[in-house]
């Protein structure tokens, strides 16, 4: 079995290519059971194990099946370790045997934002020029490159509640050759901009509905509990509303609680990327449109299925 480091895996996947993946995997035919959770006492605060399996089907191919093993343990801050932890197992699909251990916690952020990304392909205006990057943590680099891969991007302002994050980030991102700032009048940023994702732990809205402008796109990534949100209820009310997976509409912060509260109903989610990857819908320039993702193992497997197709061979 072939151990795969995070370096690995940025090396040999592309935004285009896993962007790809993605939308073949969501036409496809791939079996995404329900995740597994299970808390684990702990002196202190309790931890969390995270099962996400998936497996292609029959007619796939070349058969797969994989999982995503992922640890919560909030307290390992103290011990100068990350609090989530992850390792993608990838198995052969006929006779199950191990392929491949692969670095959980890269592979999650290269297909987070490629899937974000796959949405914005169908529903951000096709001359998308302006973006603003809400949050500056580990998802805002990929999410940066993964949108600049699929619309002409020129001016990309990075907004955080702690600056000197923002402007780190910036500079590192321009280093790479991208139109890359920082900001700290996030509202006049948003009122430009024709894109906006967001990558917050935040419990509060910070992005504002009257603050989007005529045909701009919402890309909404973090805000993963119902103690979390990114987005305000006319934002929500303003926009056509896509999500990664139906999970969305009870899991995660933005759409659900909206729903919860009774802002929005379920009716007013038009669609998931498996229906934006069999048929985009028709596009209103000046449409707001708006797209929630709490993730799915679907992804993980076409992320991981592309990584090991795209390895070197060993010696």
């Amino acid at each position: 079995m072939r151990v795969v480091t995070a370096a690995e895996i940025d090396r040999v996947l592309t935004f285009p290519a896993l962007i790809e993946a993605l939308a073949e995997a969501f036409r496809g035919d791939i079996a995404t059971p329900v995740r597994h959770h299970h808390e684990i006492a702990r002196d202190g605060s309790a931890a969390t194990l995270l099962l996400m399996p998936a497996w292609t089907g029959v007619a796939a191919r070349e058969g797969f099946l994989g999982v995503k093993i992922v640890s919560v343990f909030p307290e390992n801050g103290a011990r100068n370790l990350s609090s989530v932890l992850g390792t993608y197992l990838l198995m052969d699909g006929a006779t199950g045997e191990p392929r491949a251990a692969l670095d959980g916690t890269r592979l999650t952020v290269w297909r987070t934002a490629a899937a974000s990304a796959l949405a914005s392909r169908a529903l951000a205006r096709p001359d998308a020029s302006r973006m603003v990057m809400v949050g500056a943590g580990s998802l805002a680099p990929f999410l940066i490159r993964a949108h600049a891969s699929q619309r002409p991007l020129r001016d990309i302002r990075v907004w955080n509640h702690r600056p000197e994050r923002a402007q780190a980030l910036a500079t590192a991102l321009r280093a790479e050759g991208l139109p890359v700032t920082a900001t700290e009048d996030l509202e006049a940023a948003i009122r430009q901009a024709d894109l906006v994702s967001c990558a917050t732990l935040s419990a509060d809205p910070i992005v504002k509905g009257e603050w989007l402008k005529p045909g701009a796109h919402l890309d909404l990534v973090g805000a993963f509990n119902l103690h979390m949100r990114e987005a305000d209820d006319a934002a929500l009310q303003r926009a056509a509303i896509y999500v990664d997976t139906t999970a969305a509409l009870s899991e995660g912060g933005d759409v659900a609680l909206a729903i919860r509260s009774g802002a929005i109903g379920e009716q007013d989610v038009l669609g998931d990327l498996a229906d934006l990857c069999r048929e985009v819908p028709p596009r209103d320039p000046n449409a707001i449109t708006l797209f929630k993702s709490v993730g799915t193992a679907l992804e993980d497997l076409a992320a991981a299925m592309l990584v090991w197709r795209s390895l070197p061979p060993t010696a």
